[in-house]
């Protein structure tokens, strides 16, 4: 019987990311038995469900049904639910995606059972050290048998911070290898009526500093406002987002055309045809980069420095939104600087390096 290998699901954005990997180990060679385990922190059709049948993933294997609570209920119990799935069903190792509360809850019930543990996007950094992602993914880092880091640099950070080399690679950005494999279906998508290519620019908000904060939502949507003056804006709105302007009393800023959340294709359909991205998403500026689309990261940091370095990411203030519209209407966009290991093969490699971990080679190098 083969080994079982979960690979760990709380988030809309971690399925991007573990599909690269799905789809590689069913290409094959067959040396383990890949089983999703969905915790439950996307649980509503438009944010999680739909995106199984988009990237061509299976139903999940395990259900655990967790959601909601505070970072601490949500952490706990997605903890116990783990333990209790994997004292049922033992895997051989597990691979968590990202640095959501259930993919931290994953990591310390696997690591706790002695379960080789795997962070796939290991060693991202903002240096925000109360940001509830950056905690998440520290703690995860810190305690994972194996990390796998999306490019050299990351990789080198992880040694430097004193992870062993035997510990961590360079596999490359899942979420390309994602993005790659869908963007044919995704151009051949019709726009929705009233778009057309380069004519309008897409928002993505849901962080709690951006939508928690009154002060700060409302200075967002002023900014929103005043750049689609320049060009149209569509937003397909995150629920936690549509539930904060709801609480607030705020109304939607004019010129930006609101939507309903967008499964995996239809928001590739529709980021590929953009002019430009205004977000607060680490997954968006990387798709934006690797599409060569301008993106306008609405934070004060990045955990994807790597983006900016390709020159197609830039970190912008509510003011400074519109000018940056502006600026960017106005100039053509140069090719993004290629990113060495951002090729589609990510998949690939993580296969190869989780075989040889499986196979006891990785493990006997660590050792060593």
């Amino acid at each position: 019987m083969l080994p079982e290998v979960h690979l760990v699901a709380a988030a809309r954005p971690n399925l991007p990311k573990l599909a690269a990997l799905w789809h590689a180990l069913a290409a094959g060679p067959e040396f383990c038995k890949p089983v999703l385990l969905h915790t439950g922190q996307h649980e509503d059709q438009a944010m999680f469900g739909v995106h199984f049948a988009d990237l061509g993933l299976p139903s999940p294997d395990i259900a655990l049904g967790v959601s909601g609570g505070s970072h601490a209920v949500l952490t706990g119990r997605s903890m116990i639910a783990c333990e209790t799935a994997w004292k049922a069903r033992r895997p051989a190792a597990v691979v968590v995606a990202g640095d959501v509360d259930g993919a931290l809850a994953a990591a310390l019930a696997a690591r706790k059972m002695g379960v080789t543990l795997i962070h796939l996007e290991a060693g991202l950094r903002s240096g925000e050290r109360n940001l509830p992602e950056e905690i998440n993914r520290r703690a995860i880092d810190a305690i994972s048998d194996i990390l796998w880091a999306p490019d050299d640099v990351t990789a080198s950070r992880l040694r430097q911070e004193g992870h062993s080399a035997a510990a961590v690679r360079a596999v490359g950005n899942a979420m390309v290898d994602t993005q790659m494999r869908h963007l044919p279906a995704a151009r051949a998508r019709r726009l929705p009526r009233g778009l057309s290519r380069g004519g309008y620019g897409v928002v993505t908000l849901h962080r709690a500093g951006n939508v928690d904060k009154p002060e700060r939502y409302i200075a967002l949507l002023d900014a929103l406002a005043a750049a689609a003056r320049h060009l149209p804006l569509v937003w397909p709105i995150h629920p936690r987002a549509a539930a904060q302007m709801k609480a607030f009393g705020f109304v939607p800023p004019m010129g930006v055309r609101i939507t309903p959340p967008l499964g995996y294709l239809e928001f590739l359909s529709l980021l590929c045809r953009a002019r430009l991205v205004a977000t607060d998403s680490g997954g968006v500026q990387e798709e934006a980069t690797a599409l060569g689309l301008p993106c306008l990261t609405l934070r004060g940091a990045t955990e994807r420095p790597i983006t900016i370095a390709a020159g197609m990411n830039r970190l912008t203030a509510p003011e400074e939104l519109p000018l940056r519209v502006a600026e960017i209407l106005k100039t053509r966009a140069d090719p993004p600087r290629p990113i060495p290991l951002w090729d589609g093969r990510a998949g690939i490699r993580m296969r190869e390096h989780l075989q040889a971990v499986l196979e006891g080679e990785e493990c006997r190098a660590m050792v060593a």
